[in-house]
C-alpha cells in the first residue's frame, strides 16, 4: 500500500485510539484538522534537516532585471524551494545573498543545491515517514484526547525521535549543519485555528 498524507495522518489518529480518515475532504473535524495542518507540518520537518529524499540540484538562469545595487544578477528560487543547502560547486563558493525568493550574485548562473517540497510520501525514506506520523500524532494529541499530560509526553518522545532520525539519515552523507532546537514548534504550525495547545 502506497504511503500518502492521508495514510500518515490516519496512522497518527490510530496511535491516539481514534478512527482513521479516508480523505482530507471528509466532513469531520479531524479531517479538517489534518488538512489544515499537513502542508505546514510537512514543510517544517523537511526544511529542518537535509533529508536525502528531499534534495535537488539545479542551475538557475538570471532574471532579466538586475538588483538595484551590490550584485550584478538575481535568480528566482524554484517554486518548490524550502531551504538552500549550498550555492556553487565544491571548493568554489561564490558571494551571494538570499532576499525574498531571489538569490543575488555576481555570476552568470546559479548552481543551487536545495531542500525541495517533496509532497509525495511514497518517495520518502521510512524514517521520514515515521517522523511525520509522530509529528502529526503530536499535533493531534490535545484536540483528539483533550489530555495535556499525554500531549506533553508525546511531544517529549517526538523531540528524541526526530533527533535520532536526523542522525541516522545524516550518516549516509557528509555532515550537514542544522538547528539543534526542538524540531516541532506546534504552536506556529497550529496557526490555522486548530491549535494543538489550549489557548493557542
Amino acid at each position: 500500500m502506497s504511503t500518502t498524507p492521508v495514510s500518515i495522518c490516519s496512522n497518527a489518529l490510530l496511535m491516539l485510539g481514534d478512527n482513521p480518515i479516508a480523505d482530507f475532504n471528509e466532513d469531520t473535524d479531524k479531517a479538517r484538522l489534518a488538512s489544515n495542518l499537513w502542508d505546514t507540518a510537512r514543510d517544517y520537518v523537511l526544511r529542518r534537516h537535509p533529508w536525502n529524499c528531499a534534495i535537488k540540484r539545479v542551475i538557475l538562469s538570471p532574471d532579466a532585471t538586475a538588483p538595484a545595487f551590490d550584485f550584478s544578477a538575481q535568480f528566482q528560487l524554484p517554486s518548490d524551494w524550502l531551504r538552500t543547502l549550498s550555492i556553487g560547486e565544491e571548493g568554489e563558493r561564490p558571494r551571494y545573498r538570499i532576499e525574498g525568493r531571489k538569490v543575488l550574485m555576481d555570476e552568470n548562473a546559479c548552481k543551487l543545491r536545495y531542500i525541495f517540497r517533496n509532497d509525495n510520501p511514497a518517495t520518502w525514506d521510512a524514517m521520514l515517514v515515521w517522523c511525520m506520523t509522530r509529528v502529526m500524532r503530536s499535533l493531534f494529541a490535545y484536540p483528539i484526547t483533550q489530555s495535556t499530560s499525554l500531549e506533553q509526553l508525546i511531544e517529549q518522545e517526538l523531540v528524541q525521535l526526530l533527533r535520532e532520525s536526523r542522525a541516522v539519515d545524516g550518516q549516509e552523507d557528509e555532515p550537514e549543519a542544522f538547528d539543534e532546537s526542538p524540531l516541532i514548534a506546534a504552536r506556529s504550525i497550529g496557526s490555522s485555528g486548530y491549535s494543538p495547545y489550549r489557548g493557542g
